[in-house]
């Protein structure tokens, strides 16, 4: 019996899983180091709750920090903890939910505390892609335990105690905690891209278990999670008046308008999220320009264009989808790329990357053209040209090498304006129009918006089987 039943490190776990599910593993353990009066220091549990349990009848394994244990601090003990829960979650092809609340290494073990962190950093490498990984930081989690969640595939934070960070705001150069707070969970989830989600608490727990119900429990489960309830055949409203609004359609095609979204703070002109399809979990990952409130106005309104932090959104989470075999939807609607200083340092690269993992991804993928796709913006994002199973387009959208203006005012640079609007005219005919990128075998049909959701549905039904014999190589460098 533990002597940590009635810590909080102990009730948020039984918090998070069914009623009377978890079974604790290793409750007896203490610290091993005598070191500095150690010996003389009760260490109930050396600091971690570890065991595993039930989420929706789902098997979870769970270890939770616990602060009032020598602030939660990591020593050799702590750390293989951790681990044998991963080599058990291995072995079973479970999720593995880690709860933060740290205040760092235990100095009085020095080295040993440092090769455990190694060793819980091996343990969360060598799960990636086999099994899900979710880290929820409830209070202290910095320097190295920083790249703990960094390294899970989904990280939440609390949105008033917990602090992240590699340096403390008062050790950056130039910066002090009052002017700006980087480790708060506000900087964590809009500035680097390490978080999805910020609340309290309850609304944490709550967020986890409906991301576990939603996902395959490794990476041999299957994608179909749930029965589905919603009509298959169910007409989608409001979608060419909405479709700068990536979030309502998402929310609009899945079953019973359920979207859960992952990196939400964080480039909010790329949206990425799981959506349902008939009770299959699909990977959503599609452009934004405008974001709307609840009585429909608009909020917040974005360029159609690629960023450095929208592109490395979105290709780290379509490597995760494809890891796990979780088919991917694409919504483009793009014209071009960030044009500033700051954008042009890094968007090469990002774009690399993004465009890398859409190609190389071999779950199924469609591609659904919303609005304009111009340009090599357009090519990047899942389209035929890169690998889509399937390009569905509707029908007033725009697909071409740029606007039609732009195009005739540098071809005839010396026209008139009549001359320039009637070329402008004849080129959106024939090399901007969705049917032209139809006839030549770039969009495979041309869907109404209300009829989205069964063509989808139906699209990733076709696609379950889908089978790819990639070249023999051990893996792509981008």
């Amino acid at each position: 019996m533990s002597s940590s039943n009635d810590s909080l490190a102990m009730q948020r776990i039984t918090k998070l899983v069914d009623e009377n599910s978890f079974m604790e593993i290793g409750s007896l353990v203490t610290a091993r180091n005598t070191d500095f009066n150690l010996a003389n220091t009760d260490t109930p549990s050396d600091g971690v709750i570890t065991g595993y349990g039930l989420i929706d009848g789902n098997l979870v394994y769970v270890y939770s920090q616990d602060a009032s244990v020598l602030n939660g601090t990591i020593g050799e003990m702590h750390a293989k903890k951790i681990a044998n829960v991963y080599d058990m979650a291995m072995k079973m092809g479970a999720p593995v939910i880690g709860f933060i609340d740290c205040a760092g290494m235990r100095l009085q073990e020095s080295v040993d505390a440092l090769d455990g962190f190694g060793r819980i950093y091996a343990k969360e490498i060598e799960a990636s892609g086999v099994i899900p990984q979710i880290s929820a930081v409830f209070g202290n989690c910095g320097g190295g335990l920083a790249v703990v969640p960094a390294l899970s595939d989904f990280a939440f934070m609390e949105e008033t105690k917990a602090k992240m960070f590699i340096n403390s705001p008062n050790a950056i150069e130039g910066n002090r905690i009052e002017k700006c707070d980087t480790s708060a969970a506000k900087f964590q989830s809009e500035e680097t891209g390490c978080v999805d989600y910020v609340g309290t608490e309850d609304d944490i727990l709550a967020q986890i278990r409906e991301l576990v119900s939603m996902l395959p429990l490794n990476n041999e489960g299957d994608v179909y999670t749930e029965e589905c309830e919603d009509d298959l055949n169910r007409a989608c409203a409001s979608m060419d008046v909405m479709k700068g609004d990536a979030r309502y359609l998402l929310s609009e095609i899945s079953d019973g308008h359920a979207f859960f979204e992952t990196k939400a703070y964080y480039a909010k002109n790329m949206v990425t999220g799981f959506i349902k399809l008939n009770g299959m979990t699909v990977g959503a990952v599609a452009n934004c320009t405008e974001i709307h409130d609840e009585e429909g106005k608009t909020a917040e309104t974005f360029e159609a264009a690629l960023t450095v932090k929208g592109c490395e959104k979105a290709s780290e989470f379509i490597r995760f989808c494809d890891a796990f075999e979780i088919p991917v939807l694409s919504i483009t609607n793009v014209t071009g790329f960030k044009a500033c200083m700051c954008a042009e340092k890094g968007l090469a690269k990002a774009l690399a990357h993004m465009t890398s993992a859409f190609a190389s991804a071999t779950c199924p993928k469609v591609n659904l053209i919303a609005g304009d796709a111009f340009g090599s913006a357009y090519v990047t994002m899942n389209s035929k040209s890169i690998g889509a199973d399937l390009v569905y387009a509707w029908p007033e959208t725009k697909i071409g090498m740029m606007d039609a203006e732009l195009a005739a005012k540098i071809m005839y640079a010396d026209a008139s304006a009549d001359v320039l609007a009637e070329k402008a005219k004849e080129y959106e005919k024939l090399q901007s129009n969705v049917v032209t990128a139809a006839r030549r075998g770039y969009v495979d049909l041309i869907i109404e918006p209300a009829d989205t959701r069964k063509y989808l549905v139906a699209a990733f039904e076709m696609l379950y089987t889908k089978c790819v014999c990639t070249p023999d190589k051990k893996h792509g460098t981008k």
